[in-house]
């Protein structure tokens, strides 16, 4: 199952026929909006239920720096949607989409564009992880931009070996995290293949990170994670302003508001932009799983 989403991923002519076609396809439970004001108005139902927001900016298969100045726009257009409508969002962007395969230049530039932008209109920006193959350069590159920009954060995975020294490397630099489990299927020297031993160390770093002070990002839509944090913040009585809950759009929607009403900050990962198709296809191929949470979740629905 996996190929067979990775291959409709990359399959140009479908990727045409659902740009065209729009998210009837069955996309808009799980993305945002193809262009910014489908995204406002998804972003605006999120936040009367109490939701804040982190608006993710797709760009997938970067080719050229066109490709990248078009991510570029993606961004600045939806910090300008923010802070116009004063929705409650921030947004997250691959380094990938904005250049760091053509050149680590490229990117920090074209990122130093964006938080620039942001940091004028009071938005919090999230690097996301990815394969990796690319995860060394994106941690570099996140702690090179967080000593310049104080609204600058960074996703890591639980599932890799090298995020505890990560973790430790980046303290210095008072980092807000994500902590995911990590989508991304690697070889087994560089990740851990069993599910116990992720959610163990998922467990650690989200604690080890709390403890520390530092602002964290719980991702995440497994009951055992989440109880976890709710005991561990209550025994260290961590105030409410120092972590949030971040849930994808489309997943778990009883949970989110469940966690709202308890009072926890909840953030909704909302996917946003013409490269909707790419990015639905990838993350099934990512975890084949997500096809049945998937149905489950249109279901519940």
């Amino acid at each position: 199952m996996r190929s067979f989403f990775t291959f409709l991923a990359h399959n140009k002519p479908l990727k045409k026929v659902a740009r065209k076609t729009g998210l009837t396809l069955g996309g808009s439970h799980f993305v945002g909006g193809q262009t910014v004001e489908g995204m406002v108005d998804q972003v605006k139902v999120f936040n009367q239920m109490g939701m804040g927001v982190t608006v993710d900016c797709l760009g997938e298969e970067i080719e050229g720096t066109g490709d990248a100045k078009e991510t570029v726009k993606l961004c600045y257009n939806a910090i300008h949607a923010i802070h116009e409508h004063q929705l409650k969002g921030q947004i997250s962007l691959k380094l990938s989409s904005v250049g760091l395969e053509l050149s680590e230049d490229i990117a920090i530039h074209n990122m130093r564009n964006i938080l620039d932008e942001a940091k004028d209109h009071d938005v919090f920006v999230t690097i996301n992880m990815e394969e990796y193959r690319n995860c060394g350069n994106i941690v570099d590159i996140f702690s090179k931009l967080r000593k310049e920009y104080d609204n600058v954060g960074i996703a890591l995975q639980a599932n890799l070996y090298r995020t505890e020294t990560d973790v430790e490397k980046l303290d210095k630099l008072s980092p807000t995290i994500r902590f995911v489990k990590g989508a991304y299927k690697e070889s087994r020297d560089v990740d851990m293949d069993d599910k116990s031993d992720v959610d163990e160390n998922y467990k650690t770093l989200v604690k080890n990170n709390l403890l520390k002070g530092n602002y964290t990002q719980v991702a995440t839509h497994d009951n055992d994670m989440i109880d976890f944090v709710k005991q561990l913040v209550a025994e260290h009585k961590i105030p409410n302003e120092q972590f949030e809950f971040q849930m994808l759009q489309g997943m778990r929607d009883e949970k989110q508001k469940e966690l709202v009403e308890e009072g926890y900050n909840v953030v909704i990962y909302v996917p946003y932009g013409p490269d909707w198709y790419t990015y639905f296809m990838k993350r099934l191929a990512e975890r084949p799983a997500n096809v049945g949470f998937t149905l489950m979740s249109m279901v519940r629905r």
